[in-house]
């Protein structure tokens, strides 16, 4: 058990970078917030949960398969997770502030305008599932810090409590972040935010490196 929740300690540590650095989900959820209001905000910030949720279910049986079937194809896939990690570790380092202004110019619906709770969830579940950044991500750190004898039972565990909190996550900026003062807080420090995380994420990719071969 105490290996659990190692395990666990060490995948949230690397997930917090991901939750907080701004990107495609974040945008979602604050222009749901301004356009459609609050309430929408929250059922979309569920939707991106959820979808997280699909990603960790095919990444741990998809990992395990490869597993099972061939040592060469689990090192291809690790390599390409430590390409991906250095890759967007770099990217990180190189970004500059991020402008937290979510607009779209192709969507003229009116503030007022009521839009239905499934269409708000289908646009957070959407946001994230089409999203083909998540696949190395979890690919990369579930082989990284997840042992391949931890039952997949305990491995959904982990995925339900990095979904919950994502959820708890948007359903705060949906709370809190759209007022013109907190995005303003936001937008400065997401510079270091990045870089941090770009530290983290080229750490983490040297990690996998210099590991051996399952």
């Amino acid at each position: 058990m105490h290996q659990y929740v190692i395990e666990l300690a060490s995948l949230m540590a690397i997930f917090f970078f991901a939750i907080v650095s701004p990107g495609a989900d974040l945008a979602m959820v604050m222009r749901q917030a301004m356009v459609h209001g609050r309430r929408q905000a929250i059922i979309t910030s569920f939707g991106v949960g959820t979808s997280l949720m699909f990603h960790v279910t095919y990444t741990i049986l998809g990992l395990g398969l490869i597993i099972s079937q061939s040592v060469y194809l689990f090192n291809i896939v690790k390599w390409l997770g430590v390409a991906y990690l250095i890759y967007i570790g770099i990217k990180s380092l190189r970004a500059g502030k991020t402008d937290m202004t979510v607009v779209d110019a192709l969507d003229e619906t009116p503030r007022a305008s009521q839009q239905s709770a499934l269409k708000a969830f289908t646009l957070g579940f959407a946001a994230n599932a089409l999203n083909p950044k998540p696949v190395f991500f979890f690919l990369s750190i579930f082989s990284t810090v997840v042992s391949v004898h931890t039952p997949i039972p305990i491995k959904f565990g982990y995925g339900l409590v990095m979904a919950s909190c994502l959820i708890v996550w948007f359903v705060g900026v949906s709370m809190f972040m759209t007022t013109p003062r907190m995005r303003a807080a936001f937008g400065r420090a997401s510079q270091w935010i990045d870089r941090t995380s770009g530290v983290v994420f080229i750490a983490l990719g040297i990690k996998l490196a210099t590991e051996k071969a399952a």
